[in-house]
């Protein structure tokens, strides 16, 4: 289940005080825009949410903001197949794999117990132990609202 917003911040500003760093006006809207938005959220992407609040932050404050959430376990960075890193709040104990849009870039977040035991049976053949994967799914959505489908 996920954390709610006020949960996140919360986290986000022990962190911060936790590695002697301030809890700037910046940062603080980075941290509201990014925990607020639901995740899968780009650089760019999350610029312009957070200039909604604070039109002052720059690219490079957004960059440095998400590299220090991310190295401090607050943030999944994931390179999908689009090329730009995206990000999405991390969840102690939660795991999902997504399922993506080739089309519209639309991604899903899901989770399959059948997957989960594929990938530990798998890795016992080999006399290995799963600790961490990433699986994602590289598909074209069939919803009519999908932005990008072509008319038929």
């Amino acid at each position: 289940m996920p954390t709610d917003t006020a949960q996140q911040l919360q986290r986000f500003h022990a962190f911060l005080s936790g590695e002697g760093l301030k809890v700037t006006r910046q940062r603080q809207a980075i941290a509201e825009a990014f925990y607020g938005s639901g995740g899968h959220l780009s650089l760019r992407d999350l610029l312009d949410l957070a200039r909604e609040s604070e039109p002052s932050i720059g690219y490079a404050t957004v960059y440095r903001t998400m590299r220090l959430l991310a190295d401090g376990g607050l943030a999944t960075e994931h390179q999908f197949a689009d090329g730009h890193a995206r990000f999405e709040p991390a969840e102690e104990g939660e795991h999902h794999d997504h399922l993506i849009c080739l089309t519209c870039g639309h991604i899903l977040e899901f989770e399959s117990d059948a997957i989960e035991q594929i990938q530990d049976r798998i890795a016992a053949d080999y006399k290995m132990k799963v600790k961490s994967h990433r699986h994602e799914i590289y598909a074209e959505c069939l919803r009519t609202d999908c932005v990008n489908r072509p008319s038929a």
